[in-house]
């Protein structure tokens, strides 16, 4: 079995009921200064300059109760600067806070069935497109033709849809079974009917409920429940929602052509 190299990270930041934050960068600041007892070599350890250092003190001094950083001057050592004990008990409890949050990543990270459908499911919902119906699916079977090629997808555990394509594409998106795939079909394709048993020549016909009309000026936009968490819009005409006697609830056919369906690798 291949090793999964995905790994699932996390950052944490404090935020409090004035929205200030308290980040990791503010630690390792604090954390270089205990080190070094000098702001310029704490600067330097944090990749950051002496006037941002400063600020980023003052910043944290200024917004809480007490100081935790302190200047001296004077003395064997000749001044310096150091955190109070205030400022070492925030290092102690903020890294606290992160070995608990780190230990919760590993935990969430152990429960995921694989990283990589995490990874996709993000990139997938990031797809700007002007279709509206958008289905990530599996390809299931792929039969060629002369010209083109029917494909099938699997996009529930009781919903399919056929795409035609042509050979060319199959070649150029390197499309085989078993790959994952996002199929678009635009909601002014898709026709709505409530006779179940329609015959039509269209390859698509996916049974659901209806669960929203948003109706316009001149048009309705239909959202039909496919179930398993699946639905699918319609845009027709209002003059056909008053025909058809469409309602909320209602039983119907969604149907489209094979060809209506694009498909994108994912």
């Amino acid at each position: 079995m291949a090793k999964n190299n995905s790994q699932l990270k996390g950052e944490v930041f404090l935020l409090t009921n004035s929205d200030q934050s308290f980040t990791r960068n503010q630690i390792d600041l604090l954390i270089a200064i205990r080190e070094n007892g000098s702001i310029s070599k704490a600067a330097k350890q944090a990749g950051i300059s002496y006037k941002t250092a400063w600020d980023r003190i003052d910043a944290m001094n200024n917004m809480s109760d007490k100081p935790l950083v302190i200047r001296s001057t004077g003395g064997a050592k000749g001044g310096g600067t150091s955190l109070t004990d205030f400022g070492l008990q925030i290092i102690e409890g903020f890294q606290a806070v992160q070995e608990e949050h780190q230990a919760f990543v590993e935990r969430l990270g152990s429960r995921l069935h694989s990283l990589t459908d995490v990874a996709n499911f993000v990139r997938s919902n990031s797809v700007q497109t002007s279709a509206r119906n958008q289905f990530r699916g599996e390809i299931t079977h792929i039969e060629l033709g002369a010209v083109n090629a029917e494909i099938e997808i699997r996009i529930s555990d009781t919903q399919t849809l056929t795409a035609i394509v042509t050979n060319d594409s199959i070649q150029r998106l390197s499309l085989k079974s078993g790959n994952s795939i996002i199929a678009l079909i635009k909601a002014s394709w898709v026709l709505l009917t409530k006779e179940i048993e329609v015959k039509t020549s269209a390859r698509n016909r996916l049974i659901g409920h209806i669960e929203k009309i948003d109706k316009g000026a001149v048009n309705s936009d239909i959202t039909v429940d496919l179930g398993d968490g699946k639905s699918i819009s319609a845009v027709i005409t209002n003059n056909s929602v008053a025909e058809l006697a469409l309602n909320k609830g209602d039983v119907v056919c969604a149907f489209f052509k094979a060809s209506s369906v694009i498909l994108m690798a994912d």
